[in-house]
């Protein structure tokens, strides 16, 4: 069966190097959590799939579900991979909270890409993108 992601606004976030930022400022062994008011209904499909970042109304990066855990005050910890993969844009409305996402509908992503599209700084893919030259 193919991985079930996610879809989650990076509120505040205009540019992919910002997400970076964020997430690094909050990695810790690899991981980065973070915190939802409500734990996804289909969670345990999650995992193993991907959180995918909209930034300015386009999917633009991803990171790898590892888990969920229960946090202080009814929240959720949702556990990421800190590794944050660029994937090839796609236009995607904003929303509130998250959206499942089935796999066969996910980006694909930049790494092994042999054009060598992974190599290019963040925000150069973007504009890129953007121009929808790629």
């Amino acid at each position: 069966m193919p991985a079930l992601h996610i879809t989650k606004v990076a509120v505040g976030c205009k540019s992919i190097e910002e997400l970076q930022a964020r997430q690094a400022a909050r990695a810790s062994d690899g991981e980065v959590a973070i915190t939802t008011r409500y734990r996804p209904t289909r969670h345990a499909e999650l995992i193993g799939g991907s959180i995918y970042w909209i930034i300015k109304h386009r999917l633009a990066i991803r990171q790898r579900i590892l888990g969920f855990e229960e946090a202080e005050g009814g929240r959720w910890h949702v556990r990421l991979d800190a590794r944050l993969v660029p994937v090839r844009a796609r236009p995607k409305r904003a929303h509130q909270g998250w959206r499942y996402l089935k796999g066969e509908d996910a980006p694909t992503d930049f790494d092994g890409d042999e054009g060598g599209l992974a190599d290019l700084p963040p925000a150069m893919i973007s504009d890129l993108a953007r121009l929808a030259l790629i």
